[in-house]
């Protein structure tokens, strides 16, 4: 009986372990199934837990990123082992097991940053069975940093650059009018920071006869919160148009006023009124070739935008047609005149009734002649 009694309590306790054992490898892994969103510098806490419950203290729990050998945390033997987790996460992190009892822990990650958004893995293990869970975490950060730079206004209009830095993840941006209708933007560009924050910039070409009112406006992709900063023009800015059409009349008006004073000198007071209506067609023939040549000097200048708005060239290159083009209008009409004087006087001297230069021609042929 004694050894019968014995064999059978050995019988008893390995079908209890065996038991035990299976009991504790039939187990899953559940938590959060939808992304946990976390702010730039906060806390963020992510739970996973056995289903079904049951006591988590012997065994092997592990977080970790993108490499199992590179855990986030580690819990082993009671313990946590700070000392096998990567470096960015040393004192970073915190193991709460409240609730270990019942098969659930809880990773919390302070001081978050951008690097900290992603995937993050728990595992439980038993022996050489294991199982885990994934939980994605959404890191944002919104910024309320939006400034409106306005560049000189040019002969093409206005240049507003909207510029805000501090965003994760890259947000939404985009130029509204006062009624709130999207205007497109002349570009957009981003770049990212030491720390991984977007920094935005997008800019807007306002031409004399569009938007007064406008207003940036930048959204988080994520928590859906909005910024938005606003600006009002001044009509005075756009006062290029004026400054072209006064350059043109000024030229027309000087070349009428040089023309007339010719007539008037040349054939009102010596000349014959059919004399004075040809000499008034060839000056209306002058001031027609001179608008004419002004016209298509600036058509020609002005036919390409040769830099973008985002360009840093931008600005530097409209100045300068600005200039050229007011070089341009002076030097012909300083021409014009100079030819029209020429002209006028070459035309006064050998051509003693005003009607033409044949008698140059004819006097040139003559001197050969003799010579």
């Amino acid at each position: 009986m004694g050894a019968t009694g014995v064999l059978a309590t050995h019988c008893v306790i390995l079908c209890f372990l065996r038991k035990e054992a299976l009991s504790s490898e039939q187990f899953t892994v559940t938590g959060l199934q939808r992304p946990v969103l976390a702010s730039l510098g906060g806390n963020v806490d992510l739970s996973c837990q056995l289903s079904p419950p049951q006591q988590a203290q012997h065994m092997e729990i592990r977080w970790f990123r993108n490499r199992y050998t590179e855990p986030v945390h580690l819990y082993r033997n009671g313990k946590d082992l700070h000392g096998e987790t990567i470096s960015k996460y040393v004192e970073r992190t915190e193991l709460l097991k409240d609730a270990i009892g019942e098969g659930k822990v809880t990773l919390r990650i302070f001081k978050v940053t951008a690097d900290d958004d992603g995937s993050y893995h728990c595992v439980f293990k038993v022996g050489e069975f294991y199982e885990e869970h994934i939980t994605e975490v959404k890191v944002t950060a919104t910024s309320s940093d939006i400034q409106i730079l306005m560049h000189p206004p040019n002969i093409k209009g206005v240049v507003l650059e909207c510029h805000s830095g501090g965003w994760f993840p890259q947000p939404h941006m985009e130029w509204r009018d006062s009624k709130g209708k999207v205007i497109p933007a002349a570009s957009k560009s981003h770049s990212q920071d030491e720390n991984k924050l977007f920094n935005m910039t997008m800019t807007l070409l306002i031409e004399a006869s569009s938007y007064r009112n406008v207003t940036c406006y930048l959204q988080n992709r994520l928590t859906h919160q909005e910024e938005n900063i606003s600006i009002v023009l001044s009509g005075k800015l756009f006062s290029w148009k004026t400054v072209w059409i006064m350059i043109l009349t000024t030229t027309g008006c000087m070349l009428i006023v040089f023309c007339m004073i010719y007539c008037v000198q040349r054939h009102v007071i010596n000349g014959s009124f059919s004399e004075e209506i040809c000499y008034w067609l060839k000056c209306a023939m002058v001031l027609m070739f001179s608008v004419l040549a002004v016209t298509v000097v600036m058509l020609f200048l002005h036919r390409d935008q040769r830099a973008q708005v985002s360009d840093q060239h931008f600005e530097l290159n409209t100045l300068w047609l600005e200039d050229i083009s007011v070089i341009l209008c002076v030097l012909i009409v300083f021409i014009i005149k100079l030819i029209s004087f020429i002209y006028f006087r070459l035309e006064g001297k050998y051509d003693g009734d005003g009607s033409n230069l044949e008698n140059l021609f004819h006097g040139t042929n003559a001197q050969m002649s003799r010579g």
